[in-house]
């Protein structure tokens, strides 16, 4: 009897599927077919680490782990990865930051997965010397992304803060246009605009002025690596991704699982979380 069978009653059917490195190896695919049927067909997926260290300081492999992930997120229509940063009082003191910043601390960004620079257009010209990445994004990638911000942020304290670059940015103007045109269907949510200089700047002095923020893939991925070692370790915080099929959860991310990887040091808190 497994330890959730015995506390919650839980039956759990398990079937595993390979991706990244390991698919890569195996099938020379980072999200094999395979796998996909898996995922389809399951209720929800638990996702363990992606990446390898051989393939992190190679800029010329061609076939990649991290390929598999986006690969799954946009096959599996996982548009919004829902990504939490809490403080442990028993740790609050392994943080790099001072308890007095930190303290209280209970957050939530929700990144858009599926658009932006990551899925965009990308190459290159003038026989190598000049490189391109473009982002994109339509209205409804954004609103769907934001009426889950703002129906998250109904259940929490009724604060939002939309990151993006709308200064510079054209797809950062969509961003703040569709969300301020959201506002009124949700007035009792309080909506702020913040560009994300600024956000990564409080996130280290004020982070607890923040409730739930949403963002655009980049910036996400950027802002939530930042935000996890708040709690004293990247490794410690759960994610989930959820959209269009079914619903995936693992943990923030993978850097410190592939540095663990075959040790018998790796925490399970962020999985079982």
């Amino acid at each position: 009897m497994t330890p959730l069978k015995k506390k919650f009653n839980h039956e759990i059917s398990w079937t595993s599927g390979i991706t990244g490195a390991a698919a890569i190896d195996a099938v020379g695919e980072p999200y094999p077919d395979e796998t996909h049927e898996i995922c389809l067909n399951a209720d929800a997926i638990l996702f363990g680490a992606i990446g390898h260290p051989k393939y992190d300081n190679d800029p010329s492999v061609k076939v990649r782990p991290e390929q598999g992930l986006l690969k799954m997120r946009k096959k599996l229509g996982l548009f919004a990865n829902i990504r939490p940063t809490f403080t442990f009082p028993s740790l609050i003191d392994k943080s790099p930051l001072k308890r007095e910043r930190i303290e209280g601390t209970d957050l939530v960004f929700l990144r858009e997965l599926t658009g932006g620079i990551y899925f965009g257009e990308k190459g290159r010209r003038d026989d190598g010397e000049t490189a391109f990445d473009n982002c994109v994004y339509t209205r409804a990638e954004v609103k769907r992304l934001a009426k889950k911000g703002f129906e998250l942020a109904m259940t929490r304290s009724k604060r939002l803060c939309c990151v993006d670059k709308a200064n510079v940015l054209e797809t950062s103007r969509l961003w703040r246009e569709t969300v301020q045109s959201m506002e009124k269907d949700y007035p009792e949510v309080e909506v702020s605009y913040e560009f994300v200089d600024a956000v990564a700047m409080r996130l280290v002095q004020w982070p607890n002025s923040y409730d739930v923020l949403i963002t655009e893939n980049l910036f996400g991925d950027i802002l939530t690596d930042e935000a996890s070692v708040i709690s004293g370790s990247m490794g410690l915080m759960p994610s989930a991704s959820v959209g269009e099929h079914t619903s995936l959860f693992g943990t923030y991310s993978r850097f410190l699982s592939t540095q663990a990887a075959g040790l018998d040091i790796a925490n399970p808190l962020a999985a079982v979380l």
